[in-house]
């Protein structure tokens, strides 16, 4: 699986970034994501601290879940 960090700035004052297959054309269903990061460096920290994440789940035979499926699951 080949995953990809995307990072927005879009706000004056807010980053957004999310993780994705990367062979995935509609970025709306990211298997992960964090808004309202106050700078990029933030942004950027954090979804590789989280890349690192799943990375370790998916070497383990975890399979991924996407924000609907969790969502959908609560």
């Amino acid at each position: 699986m080949k995953l990809k960090v995307r990072v927005v700035h879009y706000r004056e004052d807010s980053w957004y970034a999310d993780i994705d297959d990367a062979d995935d054309r509609q970025p709306d269903d990211p298997y992960w994501y964090a808004d309202g990061c106050r700078t990029q460096a933030e942004a950027i920290r954090l979804a590789c601290a989280q890349l690192a994440v799943l990375d370790q789940a998916v070497a383990a035979g975890t399979r991924l879940n996407r924000i609907s499926a969790l969502l959908s699951a609560a």
